[in-house]
Formats: C-alpha cells, structure tokens, sequence
C-alpha cells in the first residue's frame, strides 16, 4: 500500500527541519548509510548524527508516531531509522531497494516526509517501482509519502535548486502488509461511521475487507 499524507508535522516543527537543513556545515556525503550495493548509486547529502540533529529527529519521530493516519496505516512499533537528506543540482540516488533489516530491525515501511516543495528545485522526483508501472511523486513540502519497503525505488536526478526530505524506515507492530492494508480499512469504515458519513463507502470497504480475509483464510 502505498499513501500519500498531508502535512503530518507542525508548521513550527516543520520550519524548524527546514532552518536546520540550509545548514551547510552539518551535511557530509550520504554513502555511510547506505548499504553496500546502494552506497554505489547513493550521491547525496546527509546531515551528521550532531546532537542538534539528533534532537530534532527524535521529535520528528514522535511526531510521526503520533499522528493517526500513520498509527493506522503503519502501525509503528519503531522508527527504526530517520535520517535529514539533501540533493543540491546534479545529485540522485539510483534504483535501490532499502536494506531488511537496520540497526538489527526488520524494516516494513519507507517514508519521505518532503521539506522542500516542487517549486524549488527541477527533477528529483522520487520514483516507485509498482506492478502496474513506475510512479514519480514531487510533493508540497510538508506532505508524506509512505511506500513498502519491499519496492524498487529512485530519485531522479536534481537539474535545478535543492530536494531537502526527511526519509525513514518503520518497523510495524503487524508484519504482514496484507494485515496492515486490511486493518487500515476496517479502521476507515469505524471513521466514517462514527462520523456518520456515507454508508455505500462504508459497505464498499467492508466488502473489500471480507473478499481479503477470504483470499487469506480459504482453502480450496
């Protein structure tokens, strides 16, 4: 499941990641966090682990944890990795798939939280490999885009400005993505009931989710 959210950090806390991020002193070369094929193809910039940045990340996490859509969707057990990076002209990270497991966690879900909008820089896009073809996202600063960590993904080379993101990697209380997707389901139904909002998109939903328990648990 891949989802796109909307601004899920406070504008302060945003502003914040974004005077942090036009510090040129607190970035090296990305490749230390990459593992060893991506390293090839990883050509960016990233901040150092200064206790400013640290303490910044640690609120960013809790942030993210917090917010609803993302306990819904991913069902957080850990930001197992957040990490500030920038792509100034002529940078690009190459198709890669994120490492399984960092700092001995499994990874179930990537993110990238966009700190600079599409106005700021030419190309970059970030680029995921789906079944049904490739899909390139350039976001408003602000906006989260969530993405298994299972998929084939890029960033296309910057031609013009600067790609300031947030990007990360969660370990899911549920470890299955088919659970997960269904579980988010249910819980927009319980949303838009509680809310008493459309009862058809209720019934679409709980259709779906019985047809996906139904591919899980029956046996021919």
């Amino acid at each position: 499941m891949l989802l796109q959210i909307s601004q899920p950090l406070s504008p302060a806390l945003l502003a914040e990641c974004q005077a942090l991020a036009a510090e040129d002193q607190l970035f090296g070369p990305g490749k230390a966090t990459a593992g060893w094929h991506a390293r090839e193809r990883k050509h960016n910039l990233q901040a150092r682990s200064e206790p400013a940045v640290q303490s910044l990340l640690a609120r960013v996490a809790e942030a993210l944890t917090a917010h609803p859509l993302i306990r819904s969707a991913a069902r957080p057990r850990d930001i197992v990795r957040l990490l500030l990076s920038r792509y100034d002209t002529g940078m690009s990270y190459g198709t890669h798939v994120d490492d399984a497991l960092m700092d001995g966690q499994r990874t179930d879900l990537s993110f990238t939280v966009f700190l600079s909008g599409p106005d700021d820089y030419d190309g970059g896009r970030l680029v995921i490999d789906e079944p049904a073809g490739e899909r390139a996202f350039a976001m408003q600063a602000g906006d989260m885009l969530l993405y298994p960590s299972t998929s084939l993904h890029r960033v296309e080379p910057v031609t013009r400005g600067r790609r300031l993101v947030l990007v990360g990697w969660i370990r899911s209380h549920v470890r299955s993505a088919e659970a997960r997707e269904i579980l988010f389901d249910l819980d927009r139904v319980i949303a838009t009931l509680r809310a008493g909002g459309n009862a058809g998109e209720s019934l679409d939903l709980l259709l779906k989710t019985r047809s996906n328990l139904l591919r899980l648990w029956a046996e021919n």
